[in-house]
Order: C-alpha cells, then structure tokens, then sequence
C-alpha cells in the first residue's frame, strides 16, 4: 500500500505532467532485465558482446546531452544569502513556476516511473529515503544499479515517513503516432537542475545524462544532504572510502577528496605494490560522515554503484574497475569494436583500426576526432569490484583515521604533508585545487582552480557556512579522536615535464607513512606548510627514484609558497567578509611561518 504523503505527491505529478500511466519499481531483476531488453527492441540501447561482456549494454546520448550542466544547475532558496557565491541562485518564487510551465503534459507519451531509493544501507540510521518520479527508463535503469531501490524502501515509507522529492522529466513528450528518438532531450536553454532545500526537493528537466538525472548522486547524496548534514550535525561529502590492512593484521579506514582528473577512483580501487599490504574499497565517489558516542567519525558510502568516467581506464591504471565491468554493465558514450566489445580512449596503448565512435559513425585511427566521448561512462554494481570490502555495506559505518585532500600541482605542493591540527587541515581542505592545463578551455592557463574539498559544484548552500560547519564538527569530539589529515600530490613535474612520481599501485607508500603516522611513529620533518616525511621513512624499496627527484617530492620552496599565499589571499575574497575567523588566522600563520 502507497503511504498517504506520497501518493498525493504522485497524483499531484500526474495531473501536471501527464503520462500514460505510472508503474512502480519493485527493483527486482526480472524489472531490469524486461526493462533493458526493451530498450535493445526500441534500437535505444545496443547490447555488447555477450562473449566478451555478458549482460552489458551501450547507450548512446544526443550531442547536447553528454555532462553536467553546472550552469544550468540552481539552488533555489527564499535568501539569496543561503544559496553564496558558488551557486547560481534563482528564489522559489521565480523558479517553481517557470518550471511548473515546462512540466506541464511533458510526460505525455510516456511512462512515469516511480523509483523509491535508499542512500546508503536500507534501514541504517546512517541513510536518506527519496523518491524519484521519472519518464526515463536509462534512469530507471541506472537508479537501479547506483541505488537500493523498491519494495523494501518503500515499507520504511509507511506511517508517512519523510522522504526527499526528486522529480526529473526528460522534457520531450509525444504526440500520437510522433518518432521517438534514441536520446530525447530539451534544448540545453530549457535544462534546469533544480534543488529547493528548503523543502527538500530536487527539480529536474530537460537532460537524461548522469548527474543531471540520477538525482540519488550529486543532487541528493551531495547538495541536498549537505544542508541536511549541516542542519543534523553531520557531513555529506566526495569522498572515497578506503580499507587498509597492512601485514601486521591491522586494519585502518581513510577517506579522500580529490578534484576531477587527480586519481580518486584509482586510489579507491589501488592494487597495493609493497608485499603484504591489503586495500579494499569501501566508497568510490561520495561519502556520508557522523560522529557516534565513542568519538570518532564514522563513514558509510550512499551509494550502491560506481558511475564512472571510462577515458583512461585500463588494466595498467586501474585493473580492479577493469574486472568490475567485466559484466553486467551500462556503457554510456564510448565507442564499439567490431567484435561488438566496448573502447574507449586510454583503454589500451593502440586503438584498433576501426571503430563505431559514441555517435554511430565509423571511426578510424587517423580520424581527427574521438572515438569515445571524453565523458563516457560504465555505470556498474559495487558488489561487483573484485576490491571491495566485506563490511562495505556496514550499515554502522567504518571508522575513519585520516582524511586525504589533494589536487593536480606540477609544482609547490610536495608529495605528502600532515596538517598539524584539525583546524589547519579544514584551512588544508579550503585551498586545494589544480593547475589549469591546455586541456581545459580557459585563458588561465597555469594558474589554480580552488575546489574545496572537492565540493565547489556540490555544497548545498553558502561556502562559509560549509567551512564554519566543519569547523564546528571537529569540537564535537577531543582532539585525539579526530583522524588526522593530510594533502597528497600525485603530480609533481621534474625540469624535464616528466612527472616524478609514478602513483597508481605505488601510492601504497604514501599510505603506509600515513599509516605509522596514525599510530604516532616515524616523526616527521615540521615545516612552514605542515608535517612531511623524512627521506628515510618513505618505504621506496624497488622503487628507482633518483635523490634529487625524492629532494623534489618532499620539498616545500618558500618563494613558491609565499606566491602560493598571494593566490590563496585572492581566492579567499570569493567570501568577502563571510571569510570564516579561522580561515584567516590560519592564513596569517602560514604567512609567519614562512618568514622563519
């Protein structure tokens, strides 16, 4: 039976956008199975090879609906005080009813899915219920693989329990008798991605594409959750979760928050290089933190799946997502080969010598475009990575030691650093970024993208208060109880370009000092930036790492980091007089360390 609260949430849908009818989603797998196979009968959906990829499929997106729309995505709050200078702010007064007119009858044609998903273990105390009503069956079908969906959700909605709105049409309703076609979708002026956290609601329209439509992952799981965290006293944040058991038998839990393109899914699935040390993945993209009566911060990953970004993966970086999509798979924008397998850019040394690209046309290795979508995506069952931990799911949580921040820097920031307290990891956490490379569109070229913690298009309301909040937490527990943090930099470039450090598997070594660290051995050299490894006590055995390039990875230039203060100085304006106290004390300290 249908709680009360939500039914009428539903008819309210239903009169407004018009589908041809509802069905619920039981999530079972005979559901997905119909599902997808209509999608392969309706030419929607390609299935690979079942020799090479069983139970795997590809869906290929219109040209204007390939990523995020970060610009068309809003926080809809009365204040614009609420929303802050990260988000683009629109009040309800003006967004609901501009977008109640798009709503109108565009599910007409269509079926109206209703998802009920659990974030996180159904039932732990830890977890969000939402519901998401949608007319597109490659949401359904992803919702299915990211999240816990279904009856067993929908009882903890009984005696009208609360739960979170989350509305998506894909914006293209049908005439009688009009063609559908592959990737239907609104014109990008007419996508709105809209959170309202005043009324916990998620408003989306216009795109089909990933974060924009599986409104369990950054919508809810991030910038809904994070003002809820806010208000609860707790913390929704993008982070991986990591499991390490080193040869001694003892077991330690680390989380990390790392900007696009700086390795996060590789070190969450990291095959350790040193004998006897063991990592498994707890979470790969997003992280759900609480204090509990004992002190110490506890983690739990939302999420049921891995939506991830398939250019560059391959058996070399990342062998054990290579394994997860092994099977039971969707694929999204990559490329086909003529054995009907998937590909995709970095997925092997040589591309073969053709290709069906993303779009449908033939692809060869002198065509001057790629084959894949840079963006392309597999979207995959977490229970399926051959490195994930037994008690993944642990509806308790796993308690957290350290917290890794980090960013793409060719220079300044060393290898490893240790904050020296919690309050100078959070000032940490506020600075990180990457450098702005040809790869990107931009006219800054060299200079640094600040992503606080790696949540600039996620924070669910006003960076300062974000940062206060955090800040905040840490009083909640004594000092040593609080895991320790720490800034990593995979990225550093020697005088040649040639990046120094050879990361992937050997990040285990980095690990293992932060590791011996938690138990306070291996004192560490204190400079003007924090704590950092000696020489001596970074395990590089069988590593060939020259003296100077090891000077390199461990060095903290001061000219470099007095420029480095001028740039932060900057970037802080961005909070005008809203700039947390302690970020500014901290700031200061850095300066006066560095005149030492």
């Amino acid at each position: 039976m249908t709680p009360k609260n939500l039914q009428t949430w539903i008819e309210e849908i239903d009169q407004l956008c018009q589908p041809d009818r509802i069905e619920f989603w039981h999530g079972t797998q005979k559901e997905y199975d119909d599902l997808i196979e209509e999608m392969v009968r309706l030419k929607k959906a390609i299935r690979i090879n079942s020799d090479k990829r069983p139970r795997c499929y590809l869906f290929r997106t219109d040209p204007s609906d390939v990523a995020r729309v970060e610009h068309r995505t809003f926080i809809s709050t009365t204040n614009e005080r609420n929303a802050g200078p990260t988000n683009n702010w629109v009040p309800p007064s003006v967004l609901k009813p501009r977008m109640l007119e798009l709503y109108r009858n565009s599910m007409k044609g269509r079926i109206m899915y209703v998802i009920p998903y659990s974030m996180g273990p159904i039932g732990s105390e830890f977890s969000k219920i939402g519901v998401q009503l949608t007319d597109s069956p490659y949401v359904v079908l992803n919702m299915h693989i990211m999240t816990r969906t279904g009856d067993k959700v929908l009882k903890l909605l009984e005696n009208d329990a609360a739960f979170i709105k989350c509305l998506h049409s894909i914006g293209y309703p049908l005439e009688d008798g009009q063609e559908d076609p592959v990737w239907p979708c609104a014109p990008i002026e007419q996508k709105y991605i809209s959170h309202f956290p005043e009324d916990n609601m998620i408003w989306s329209y216009g795109s089909g594409y990933g974060g924009n439509a599986l409104l369990g992952k950054k919508c809810f799981a991030l910038r809904i959750a994070s003002n809820l965290a806010r208000h609860e006293g707790w913390l929704a944040e993008h982070m991986l979760i990591l499991k390490l058991t080193s040869p001694d038998g003892v077991v330690k839990y680390v989380t990390g928050a790392f900007p696009s393109a700086c390795g996060k899914t590789n070190l969450a699935m990291i095959n350790p290089t040193l004998p006897g040390w063991k990592a498994e993945t707890v979470g790969d993209d997003i992280a759900w933190l609480r204090f509990k009566s004992d002190g110490r911060l506890y983690a739990i990953n939302p999420e049921a799946g891995f939506f991830g970004v398939a250019s560059g993966t391959s058996w070399k970086s990342n062998p054990n997502a290579m394994h997860t999509i092994a099977s039971d798979t969707i694929f999204t924008n990559v490329a086909l080969t003529d054995e009907g397998d998937v590909w995709w850019e970095g997925m092997t040394e040589e591309p073969p010598k053709h290709l069906i690209d993303w779009q449908g046309n033939d692809w060869y290795p002198d065509s001057n475009r790629k084959a894949a979508h840079p963006n392309c995506r597999f979207t995959a069952y977490a229970k399926n990575c051959p490195s994930i931990a037994d008690n993944w799911e642990d509806p308790e949580g796993v308690p957290i030691s350290a917290i890794l921040f980090g960013g793409r820097r060719p220079s300044t920031i060393p290898l490893i650093h240790e904050s020296f307290s919690f309050e100078h990891g959070v000032f940490l956490g506020s600075i990180m970024g990457s450098e702005i490379t040809a790869a990107t569109i931009s006219d800054d070229i060299g200079k640094v993208r600040r992503d606080p913690f790696a949540m600039l298009p996620f924070i669910g309301y006003h960076i300062s208060d974000y940062i206060q909040h955090w800040l905040e937490i840490g009083k909640t527990s004594k000092p040593e109880l609080l895991p320790r943090i720490y800034y990593v930099n995979w990225f550093l470039k020697n005088s040649d370009g040639k990046y120094v450090w050879p990361g992937f598997g050997e990040n285990i070594r980095v690990l293992k000092w932060i590791f011996n660290r938690i138990d306070g051995v291996r004192e560490p050299n204190m400079t003007a930036i924090g704590n950092v490894p000696k020489p001596e006590d970074l395990d590089l055995e069988n590593l060939e790492i020259s003296a100077s390039d090891l000077e390199l990875l461990l060095e903290v230039n001061k000219s470099a980091w007095q420029d480095e203060v001028l740039s932060i100085r900057k970037y802080y304006e961005l909070y005008g007089r809203l700039l947390p106290a302690e970020l500014e004390r901290q700031l200061e300290n850095l300066i006066l360390r560095l005149q030492v």
